[in-house]
């Protein structure tokens, strides 16, 4: 049997803290967690009723935090296991949304999409075929209490899709076990303090915000407070007021957002905000910018946030979340090296006239081992560039694809990242990229994360929303394309300043020429649901323009 959800969920629930969740951050809902299991309970048997039992996949569709909560803890109940399914946004087409959900819904061969507010009713009223049952959460009340199901450490808890840059889908299988190893990994490397309260923005369909916010606060009764993206994208600032009003302690976000945050508190009033209290403001998901990251903390110090308090970190689905934390005692470190020795052989040289800067991630966290390997899987020494391969009793071992499930794992437990990335001498991991997305040009390596943010110093270019990609040019050799957003892209004066000033930028970065520079408009560059850039797709605008 798992040792941790089954005693957790048969254990007493706190009459004390509780999740604070909705979508206005000002007018928040909180229950205990004691009402929140009350809640899932009631769920429980309405799931019981529509047959739902051990080893059937359930799809979510909810936006409430609140629903989102009731729900894992009602499905685990059940012995289920989960998906958060992508969510429609004002933006999106939805026939391609419900043409893309029914053929994960299909995928995970899904007894049952449940879904909850504000996408319950509209469904419901448009009579979409969603390829499963359709079952409003409200439906699930006023059932007889139900027992719990039985639950095994092999058992399949999530079912968590990942963002990668493919439309095909395809799914992390992730057990209790696992859960249960990544809680104590993370547990041992936040140390909590008995008082802590988790503050989040992020989609519960991504793992930072399902697993670190949501699941660890739920899983130790701490006190959460979770609001939406959407909240956060009308209001960014919003995300420093419950901050201030809770007192929060732990938080985590992506880089851009420590950026975008950055610009609002360096406008704000002195007095605005109090982040004394933050103790953790974990950083991952995407590449790192040192730049944003000093920005951010030099634009808190003035509301009493405490520059260690950052913690960049690595970590992955596959990994259930977390790979690699830096210290939450110390400043964050970044590490400076010559690019031309980096892009050559994948040595890290730290003196040198051409100089690349990544920011270190930490070491790895307990239970969790890190081997950094060349092509042939041999193991490189510090301080030297190659595929990080991950081990541990986090780590997945198979992926649920459309044609089933396939190993994630080679025959020793290794999984293969697919990034880039170095040891330290004092252990720290640092990643430079992802491999498939290297670009080579005269036998250089370059990492489009270093040409991308080279493009976005320049006016008229969306902060991280540029993509650069390998392109062929008409000689026949590999050359470098930029993507990106602009709101002046219509306007051919400004799209020729643009394209001389990144190509400028850029060549000052990596002394490489730019051969095509393409400008889109706001909304434009394709994005996995979860905000990452598709460089493969952004190649096709490339070629169509």
């Amino acid at each position: 049997m798992s040792t941790l959800v089954p005693v957790w969920l048969a254990g007493p629930a706190s009459t004390i803290t509780g999740l604070h969740s909705g979508d206005d951050p000002a007018q928040l809902r909180f229950r205990t967690w004691a009402q929140v299991r009350d809640d899932a309970t009631e769920l429980a048997a309405g799931l019981a009723h529509a047959g739902i039992g051990r080893g059937d996949v359930v799809a979510v569709l909810a936006g409430d935090p609140g629903d989102v909560a009731d729900l894992v803890q009602a499905i685990w109940m059940r012995g289920a296991s989960f998906t958060m399914l992508h969510q429609p946004t004002p933006r999106t087409d939805l026939q391609v949304w419900l043409d893309e959900t029914r053929e994960v819904i299909a995928m995970l061969g899904a007894t049952a999409l449940v879904a909850g507010d504000p996408f319950a009713q509209p469904l419901a009223d448009a009579g979409m075929d969603v390829g499963t049952r359709f079952i409003p959460v409200a439906a699930l009340a006023g059932h007889d209490a139900v027992p719990l199901v039985d639950i095994e450490a092999p058992d399949t808890a999530i079912l968590q899709l990942t963002s990668g840059s493919t439309g095909t889908p395809k799914a992390v299988a992730i057990t209790f076990d696992n859960v249960a190893h990544n809680h104590a990994a993370m547990l041992a490397s936040v140390e909590p303090t008995g008082r802590d309260v988790a503050v989040s923005w992020l989609p519960l369909y991504h793992d930072m915000g399902l697993i670190g916010l949501l699941l660890m606060p739920m899983l130790e009764q701490a006190d959460a407070v979770i609001t939406t993206p959407l909240a956060f994208l009308r209001k960014p600032e919003s995300w420093a007021e419950l901050i201030t009003r809770f007192g929060g302690t732990c938080t985590a976000a992506p880089n851009f957002a420590y950026a975008v945050l950055a610009k609002r508190l360096r406008r704000a009033p002195d007095g605005a905000y109090d982040l004394s209290s933050l103790r953790v403001a974990i950083n991952g998901a995407e590449p790192i910018d040192e730049k944003s990251v000093e920005l951010f903390v030099r634009a808190g110090a003035r509301f009493g946030l405490r520059p260690e308090a950052m913690m960049p970190s690595y970590g992955m689905a596959e990994t259930t979340l977390a790979v690699s934390f830096d210290s939450q005692h110390t400043r964050f470190a970044v590490d400076t090296i010559d690019a031309h020795a980096a892009e050559a052989d994948g040595s890290v040289v730290r003196v040198g006239e051409s100089v690349r800067t990544h920011v270190r991630l930490g070491r790895p966290v307990p239970g969790i081992e890190v081997r950094i390997v060349d092509d042939e899987k041999a193991e490189l020494p510090v301080d030297r560039i190659g595929t990080v391969l991950v081990r541990g009793g986090a780590v997945t071992s198979r992926y649920l694809t459309p044609t089933g499930f396939c190993s994630a794992v080679d025959e020793r437990g290794w999984l293969d990242t697919g990034d880039l990335g170095y040891r330290t001498g004092a252990g720290e991991i640092v990643v430079a990229g992802r491999k498939k997305d290297i670009i080579i040009v005269s036998g250089r390596n370059l990492s489009p994360t270093v040409i991308e943010r080279a493009a976005g110093t320049v006016e008229g270019i969306r902060a991280g929303n540029a993509a650069a990609i390998a392109i062929r040019r008409r000689d026949g050799r590999e050359g470098i394309a930029v993507v990106a957003e602009s709101d002046v892209a219509h306007d051919s004066a400004q799209v020729s300043r643009i394209h001389d000033e990144v190509a400028r930028a850029v060549f000052d970065v990596v002394g490489v020429p730019v051969s095509a520079v393409t400008l889109i408009g706001r909304g434009e560059l394709p994005k996995t649901p979860s905000g990452k850039i598709r460089r493969h797709c952004a190649a096709d605008l490339v070629v169509a323009g």
